[in-house]
C-alpha cells in the first residue's frame, strides 16, 4: 500500500455547489471536495482480487471556496490501518491556499459479500 497519494482535479461545471444543489453559489462544492478525497485514499490501496474499500467515517472542513476552472490538490495519507479498518488524513489545496482538510476512515470488504448483503 502507498502512504500517500496526490491527484490533480480541474473545479468543472458539474463539480459546482450551484450544480450539485449544495449551495447557491458558483463554487466547489464540498460533495465534491469529499468525494476527490475518497478517490484519493482509495488509490493508496493495492487490494487482492475481490477486495474492496468503503468509506465509513469523514469530518473535514472546507475552509475556503475555489471558482470554475481552479486546479484543486488532494492528498491523503494512509496513517493507521487496524485489521479492515483504515484511517487517512486528507487535505485540499488550491495553490498554496488549504481549502479543506479531515480525516477520513475506510474499511476493506469483500466486494461479493458486500453487494449480496445489499442486493439480499
Amino acid at each position: 500500500m502507498k502512504q500517500t497519494v496526490t491527484i490533480h482535479c480541474i473545479v468543472e461545471k458539474a463539480h459546482l455547489a450551484s450544480t450539485m444543489k449544495s449551495g447557491s453559489l458558483d463554487v466547489l462544492a464540498t460533495p465534491q471536495m469529499i468525494a476527490w478525497m475518497e478517490q484519493a485514499a482509495c488509490l493508496c490501496l493495492d487490494l487482492e482480487e475481490g477486495q474492496t474499500s468503503v468509506g465509513i467515517a469523514m469530518n473535514v472542513s472546507h475552509d475556503a471556496p475555489s471558482p470554475l476552472g481552479a486546479e484543486i490538490t488532494i492528498q491523503a495519507t494512509l496513517t493507521e490501518q487496524k485489521g479492515r479498518i483504515l484511517q487517512y488524513d486528507v487535505v485540499a489545496y488550491q495553490g498554496q491556499t488549504c481549502i479543506g482538510k479531515g480525516k477520513h476512515t475506510r474499511c476493506i470488504v469483500n466486494s461479493e459479500k458486500f453487494l449480496a448483503k445489499v442486493y439480499q
